[in-house]
């Protein structure tokens, strides 16, 4: 298998760190101890992300930049597609020198974005400046390291570059026009996870010619990022057949978040020809260009009529799903109810789950077995678990998990 990503670090608990982040976004992911040349000479690899260690953190300059250059080189000989530079989160090492060889290296018009934030480990970029918990790093541990102090917090200044500071008006698109604009490295402030995550998108819109720079954080965003393969289709669809309260509660804040509800009235899935002019009303507005939500909720009504079973909703609403995933535009299943569940799975003629992981506590991730969808991702739900949030999480997880 030929790698698609690589990632260079500094020391192998730093190729570690980030590589565990590709890994939990479902890419087959491999740590070497070594650097490039020997992961591709032992003739092993069967991963989609290759992590290594140029050993160059205590080097001096000049050979920590030849150390990173013949990774660079090796990487590209084998067709990676994209590379993560890892940095210390501190920032110690040779790390400016590692930067602009890495860059130079990677693309003629490569632009070394760098963010080295961490917010879940207390490092954030404020202004240029690496604080760590709040304090400029330089006043912390960092700048007394015995091997390789770090003597200035602004990141800036550091490496002679450019700043981008976003602002909240600041979407993925013009975040990625202000990069695109600083010349050939640029630091960008980050103080949050959802920071990270808009500016791993806005790197994605850069293409191939970004070079994303930076510690754990940045690699969980750009693993994300990276995974959200645009061929794999735009909707998250959500079939809700569960009256319980807490899933009524849980469409509500999915909804809030951004969703599409559509709930057919009874009378409608009661009635063959109304629900046919339904449904096909439904699929013409999925189908036109743009005009697909990035999420669809197909909600079971409330209201219970005569002679309307909760099997035939749920019937319904599993035969409502196969004609949307037959539209190519679905890149994940939420079933919420155990019997929409099952007709689901019927209507897509799928044998079982292959399962991968949890969302939450007792709400299953995998990916169908048989049938002509067979590999696409699915997340049930019984009614009544999972917290307010659990579809949008279930959503997000759909959307920016790798899956084989």
């Amino acid at each position: 298998m030929k790698p698609q990503i690589a990632i260079i670090a500094d020391d192998l608990t730093g190729a570690g760190d980030s590589a565990v982040q590709f890994v939990r976004c479902g890419w087959e992911t491999q740590l070497y101890v070594g650097g490039s040349e020997e992961a591709f000479a032992l003739g092993d690899m069967q991963a989609q992300v290759v992590s290594v260690n140029s050993n160059s953190r205590a080097l001096a300059p000049q050979a920590a930049a030849q150390a990173v250059a013949r990774e660079m080189q090796t990487f590209r000989r084998h067709g990676v597609r994209h590379v993560f530079k890892k940095v210390d989160s501190t920032l110690r090492g040779a790390f400016a020198a590692e930067i602009e060889a890495a860059r130079q290296q990677w693309h003629e018009n490569a632009i070394a974005v760098v963010c080295p934030a961490y917010p879940a480990t207390g490092r954030t970029l404020e202004n240029g400046v690496l604080l760590v918990n709040g304090v400029p790093v330089t006043e912390t541990s960092a700048g007394t390291d015995p091997v390789t102090p770090v003597t200035e917090s602004s990141v800036p200044v550091m490496l002679d570059c450019n700043l981008v500071s976003p602002t909240l008006e600041d979407t993925p698109a013009t975040l990625a026009q202000k990069i695109g604009s600083g010349g050939p490295i640029v630091v960008v402030d980050a103080r949050t996870d959802a920071d990270l995550k808009r500016l791993a998108q806005a790197i994605v819109m850069l293409g191939e010619r970004a070079l994303p720079v930076g510690a754990g954080g940045l690699a969980m965003a750009m693993a994300a990022a990276w995974a959200s393969d645009p061929n794999s289709g735009d909707i998250v669809l959500a079939v809700v057949t569960s009256q319980h309260s807490a899933t009524r509660a849980q469409v509500t804040a999915l909804q809030e978040y951004g969703a599409t509800v559509l709930t057919p009235e009874p009378l409608v899935l009661g009635d063959d020809g109304l629900w046919q002019s339904w449904q096909q009303a439904m699929l013409e507005q999925i189908t036109r260009s743009g005009d697909a939500s990035r999420i669809l909720v197909l909600l079971a009504p409330a209201r219970q009529v005569p002679d309307l079973t909760s099997a035939m909703v749920a019937r319904r609403l599993g035969q409502s799903a196969l004609a949307i995933v037959g539209t190519g535009k679905v890149r994940g299943l939420i079933a919420t109810g155990g019997d929409g569940a099952e007709q689901v799975m019927s209507a897509l003629q799928a044998t079982g789950i292959r399962l991968i992981d949890e969302v939450s506590g007792g709400v299953p991730l995998g990916t169908l077995i048989g049938g002509e969808f067979a590999g696409m991702p699915i997340v049930t739900k019984a009614g009544g678990f999972g917290a307010e949030n659990v579809l949008i999480q279930a959503a997000e997880t759909l959307t920016e998990r790798k899956f084989k």
